[in-house]
């Protein structure tokens, strides 16, 4: 499919204030469709620079993000539990999982092995606090910076592959190791929740 002659149209609008003040809700729509961030954080990048785009992507994101908890909390969250009542493993380790807080959020925040989409939706089914799951929200800002980066660097939407695919410089081979580190830490934290979750259940 091709989206060029769709952005010669809409690109013109975005790059004005007011669509500016749009590209935040629009951001918020997408990633509450559970769709990727990434290339529309490019976009932001190129329309409006590496700060301003940043600044509206986090706003968007945030936004989004904080729609699909609720929508997890409060409209999925019955279903769900109705679901892990009948396997009470499950809901053990959900509840240990859940009870790591804050610090599991951070690690799969900045971690690129947890969509971002999918992890609002997820944090909302959990016993996760909405405080803390705002918190966390922060450690979106170096992926966020870093693909607005990305797209002021490109310059145009047909460019966007190839700096994904190799243009990202030191800046991105830091953020993907920090990205390695993060998966590698929520894992194990994750993984020690399981276990006594398990270890717990089994001596009930």
């Amino acid at each position: 499919m091709d989206l060029h002659p769709w952005l010669e149209q809409v690109v013109p609008a975005l790059r004005s204030p007011a669509g500016a003040l749009a590209f935040v809700p629009l951001y918020a729509i997408w990633v509450s469709l559970l769709l990727p961030g990434v290339w529309a954080s490019m976009l932001a990048g190129a329309l409006y620079g590496t700060f301003w785009g940043s600044v509206l992507v986090f706003a968007g994101a945030c936004l989004g993000a904080l729609a699909a908890f609720l929508l997890g909390r409060h409209q999925l969250r019955h279903w769900a539990r109705r679901r892990l009542a009948t396997r009470p493993k499950l809901q053990a380790i959900e509840r240990a999982v859940s009870r790591e807080g804050l610090k599991l959020v951070l690690l799969t925040r900045l971690s690129p092995a947890f969509p971002f989409s999918l992890l609002n939706l997820a944090y909302g089914l959990s016993d996760v606090s909405l405080r803390n799951y705002a918190i966390g929200l922060l450690a979106i800002l170096p992926g966020t910076v870093l693909f607005c980066g990305l797209g002021e660097l490109a310059g145009d939407a047909s460019r966007f592959g190839e700096m994904l695919a190799g243009g990202s410089g030191p800046a991105g081979q830091a953020l993907s190791l920090l990205g390695i580190a993060a998966t590698v830490a929520a894992m194990v934290v994750a993984g020690r929740a399981t276990r006594r979750a398990l270890q717990r259940h089994g001596s009930s």
